[in-house]
């Protein structure tokens, strides 16, 4: 049994992403308990908790990334089983929330998956969720519980300030992540620009115009997640065709469907810097993409929600050239 804060505490890995709830373990200072996720023959899905968990503050880490509805359902599982095993406790760290993009009507007979999630997890017994960088942040109001969302920016400015890289210019790859660009074009000191496009059906984009200059700049392009590259890669070649000197792309969520490697490797991108939110898999690695860990991250924030210290501290940052770290 761990005691943190005297609190009894235990932090739980499901299937999605273990090696991340290792190294948030280990920011934390305490070891993974054990747990099984067992299927039946036709797919349905058990947890076995093998320790005893009544009482405890108990922390749950599963990205409910592809395969998305298993991933779900072990969470769900998951919940059940520690609010009728008398958890204290049921924090969800979900650093990439999948349903995240359906958090809206944007046409007739549309569903809001995103609110139908929220509720499921609610019902399952979460106290509380934590995620990364989610896609809009309206989604935090679908909870009645605290939802505390963390952000990827920090981590993400912290190596491009470390390339030292000149003549910088961040790029938006739409008009809705400009908010985005705009924190990081505050940490990096410069401008930005907005690539104008269109989306014809759902995972396709035409650029349409290019916002801003660009010409003889090292091009920063920066999103929430990265899917089937299809934006991430048209984008960087209308960046070079305007002029620009080089492009590097960064996002917290590599979720890297279908052609997005080959899409990646064969594009005009210098680099794609992503976080570990979702665990990447041997087959999609390749050299121009970079790697990041939020485990530190994550683990600090435990830390203060067992101490009852503000996350806020956490959320802004600032950067010491001399120190090159975020602080």
């Amino acid at each position: 049994m761990s005691v943190l804060m005297g609190k009894k505490v235990k932090i739980f890995s499901l299937t999605s992403n273990q090696e991340l709830a290792a190294e948030i373990a280990d920011s934390v200072g305490i070891p993974l308990s054990s747990c099984d996720v067992l299927h039946f023959a036709d797919g349905e899905i058990n947890v076995q908790i093998n320790e005893t968990v009544r009482g405890h503050n108990v922390f749950v880490i599963q990205p409910t990334s592809a395969p998305v509805n298993d991933h779900l359902m072990e969470l769900l599982i998951m919940c059940d089983a520690l609010k009728r095993a008398s958890a204290r406790t049921i924090n969800l760290v979900i650093p990439y929330y999948g349903y995240s993009r359906q958090d809206r009507k944007a046409r007739s007979r549309q569903p809001i998956s995103a609110k139908l999630v929220a509720d499921l997890l609610q019902t399952a017994g979460a106290d509380r969720i934590i995620c990364m960088d989610i896609h809009a942040a309206q989604i935090q109001g679908f909870f009645d519980i605290p939802v505390d969302n963390f952000l990827g920016l920090p981590i993400l400015s912290n190596y491009i300030m470390d390339k030292h890289l000149t003549d910088v210019v961040v790029v938006s790859p739409d008009h809705g992540g400009v908010v985005r660009a705009r924190e990081l074009a505050k940490v990096l000191d410069t401008t930005i620009a907005i690539i104008d496009k269109r989306r014809p059906e759902p995972n396709k984009m035409e650029v349409m115009n290019i916002i801003g200059n660009v010409e003889g700049k090292t091009c920063v392009m920066i999103d929430d997640m990265v899917d089937t590259a299809g934006t991430i890669t048209a984008g960087a070649q209308a960046l070079i065709d305007a002029g620009a000197k080089e492009v590097y792309a960064v996002a917290t969520h590599g979720v890297l469907s279908g052609p997005a490697i080959e899409r990646i490797q064969n594009s005009v991108l210098k680099e794609m810097i992503i976080t570990n939110t979702i665990k990447l898999e041997e087959s999609k690695k390749c050299e121009k993409i970079k790697v990041l860990s939020v485990g530190q991250l994550l683990g600090h924030g435990i830390l203060r929600i067992l101490s009852d210290e503000p996350l806020s501290g956490l959320f802004t940052y600032s950067y010491d050239k001399s120190k090159r770290e975020l602080l």
